[in-house]
């Protein structure tokens, strides 16, 4: 009940908003435009018991029986030189990402030239292949890669179109994640981008993640065939992670496409052994009109420790699980 008086102001704010633009005449520059998407999704685990303390290490969809995703709402205004950004969550996965603070971007932004913008505010990471809204992500339950990295960013950032094919981005922020600066440390960040190959980089000296070097990119292979690649290595003072993914999707027909993800990931510490896992996810994705349905198989095998309890009782280093996942998105 607390949640839906708070989400219902917005909501009417919203609804009164889209009402004045519709009815108003406005220049073809000045857009208006409201966009988010809601999720829900059934989980069991196949390989253990159905107990909260068996779930993956890696962020979201991480309960189980019937569990709520999120609600996204996005406003955005755009001008014909600048613009502004509001994005709201609401439910479990909104919370994870951002601390239960309701506001996963808020920012604007502004084009000093047709190659140039300048953007402020709170924005969402730059590095890695997944993002915080499930439909920017064709896997439903995100790798340990994503979780373990940055999700959002309060700062400057400049952007540069460098050619068709060729982009730069240069970033001071907080530390990652945090929204006020009580330290007085502040983070760079910066982004090549060739071609639709992007090599990320994050430093804040210690403060929190420390340093980390990430590439994504992928390739058309064919036409119905895509193989998306991401890796990353992070250290702060010889404690951080490394690893890499493979994102292969084939798109069976214009509604059904198949994907798969194969991870290998591992934590790195000077005092503890490290502890790596290979994580293997199956998707299915079914769309219609804008709901989207994915069935999800997934299987994660650590290789020197043993975290779960298996149905047998007895102490196991792998997980395995199947959920659907519902999204609809407007």
């Amino acid at each position: 009940m607390k949640t839906f008086k708070k989400i219902l102001p917005m909501l009417i704010t919203f609804v009164s908003i889209s009402s004045i633009y519709s009815q108003e005449e406005k220049k073809e520059d000045n857009k208006f435009s409201l966009s988010g998407s809601i999720d829900a999704y059934y989980q069991t685990n196949l390989s253990a018991a159905d107990d909260v303390t068996q779930f993956f290490g890696s962020s979201f969809a991480n309960e189980l029986g019937f569990a709520l995703g999120m609600a996204n709402v996005v406003a955005e205004y755009k001008g014909e030189k600048s613009g502004v950004v509001a994005d709201f969550t609401f439910g479990p996965r909104g919370d994870d990402a951002t601390g239960g603070y309701n506001l996963n971007q808020l920012y604007a932004y502004l084009k000093v030239s047709e190659s140039t913008t300048f953007t402020m505010g709170r924005f969402n990471t730059f590095l890695g292949y997944e993002v915080i809204s499930p439909i920017g992500n064709f896997n439903y339950s995100t790798s340990y890669l994503f979780s373990n990295g940055p999700f959002s960013h309060v700062g400057l950032k400049v952007d540069f179109t460098l050619s068709e094919k060729s982009s730069l981005m240069l970033a001071v922020m907080n530390v990652t994640d945090v929204n006020n600066n009580l330290t007085g440390a502040y983070s760079i960040g910066a982004q090549l981008g060739i071609s639709g190959q992007y090599l990320n980089l994050y430093y804040d000296n210690g403060e929190a993640l420390g340093f980390e070097i990430d590439y994504t990119g992928g390739f058309d292979v064919s036409e119905s065939f895509y193989l998306g690649i991401n890796a990353a290595i992070a250290d702060n003072d010889g404690e951080g992670f490394y690893g890499a993914a493979l994102y292969p999707k084939l798109s069976l027909s214009e509604d059904f496409s198949l994907g798969f993800r194969g991870e290998y990931f591992s934590t790195k510490s000077d005092i503890n052994d490290d502890s790596s896992v290979f994580a293997t996810t199956l998707t299915g994705s079914y769309k219609v009109e804008n709901l989207t349905i994915k069935p999800e198989l997934r299987l994660d095998t650590w290789g020197d420790v043993k975290p779960y309890v298996g149905k047998d009782g007895a102490l196991s280093d792998n997980l395995s699980s199947f959920l659907i996942a519902a999204i609809y998105s407007f």
